[in-house]
């Protein structure tokens, strides 16, 4: 497969080195501006410096997979960037958290292109071109449709011939609503409070925030016909405590680095579906005012 990847952050970068490394053919595909600023520069991917083929989006001809890694507020842009990339058997799949990427892509693309995955137990962080990991977790791939099956098909033969560590999910939104869930307490969490995987897990404040606003997202499932259960939080918080301890994900990533961050994803799409159910939300409540809060002083000072 000719592979293209919209978007350089950290699992962007993480399955591009994963691909080039196992003999795929990867290109990231981005515009004219970023191009000229990132063409040619290389990144440190645990300590290995890699160098990847990046392309014009203007110039760029159909892939056979094109997978967009952005953050939420990037899904727009990277739609249009993605627009030469898409030919009559290209799939696409997005690696981005949330609920509604695929659902956002597939109004441009059409269904019948989509695979729905998950990104799950990686514990990547990428500042600057350093990316270190220590788990590169799998991705879970499935089916919302069954004109998809084949798509997914597809995709599984690629990556058995690539080593990439992935499984086939026969109830995929089951699974991606429990990342979401998951997402929702953790990213959420260390970012609000400004701590790390262990933070989280150990007693106090934090631990409890977390497990409450996962609690409201299997409310709002629930609702909304998912059936997440307290199974499912028990398997998530698992795997956080197989991540580095002192790592942090994306949304904590970002406080550090002073940029806005995904909490309209997260919070931002679990209040309105509990106040829909008439559902209290007091935890997701709670983190959505402390983000915003801290992003209100990136612009002071």
């Amino acid at each position: 497969m000719k592979v293209y990847i919209i978007g350089m952050g950290a699992l962007g970068v993480m399955y591009a080195d994963h691909i080039k490394e196992h003999g795929g053919d990867v290109a990231f595909v981005m515009d004219r501006e970023r191009l000229e600023r990132y063409e040619g520069r290389p990144v440190i991917c645990n300590g290995r410096e890699q160098t990847f083929a990046m392309l014009d989006a203007a110039e760029a001809a159909p892939a056979d997979l094109v997978i967009t890694a952005v953050k939420y507020s990037g899904l727009k842009p990277a739609i249009q960037t993605m627009r030469h990339c898409v030919g009559a058997d290209t799939i696409l799949m997005s690696v981005m958290n949330g609920i509604s990427s695929e659902d956002i892509i597939a109004e441009t693309y059409g269904s019948g292109r989509m695979i729905y995955t998950v990104a799950q137990g990686m514990d990547a962080m990428k500042a600057g071109n350093v990316l270190k990991y220590t788990q590169m977790g799998e991705l879970c791939i499935g089916r919302k449709e069954p004109a998809q099956k084949s798509n997914v098909e597809r995709v599984a033969a690629y990556f058995d011939s690539i080593g990439m560590p992935y499984t086939v999910d026969d109830d995929i939104m089951h699974r991606i609503w429990g990342k979401f869930m998951l997402n929702v307490g953790v990213n959420q969490t260390c970012m609000a409070y400004g701590t790390t995987y262990e933070g989280v897990l150990l007693p106090g404040e934090p631990h409890d925030i977390m497990l409450e606003a996962m609690h409201e997202v299997i409310a709002a499932a629930n609702a909304e016909g998912i059936a997440l259960g307290e199974e499912d939080v028990d398997f998530y918080v698992g795997l956080l405590g197989k991540l580095d301890p002192n790592g942090y994900p994306s949304m904590a990533q970002d406080r550090v680095a002073r940029r806005y961050s995904e909490v309209e994803m997260f919070a931002g799409t679990v209040i309105p579906i509990c106040e829909k159910h008439k559902i209290p939300a007091p935890a997701n409540r709670k983190l959505y005012e402390m983000v915003k809060a801290i992003e209100k002083e990136y612009g002071q000072g």
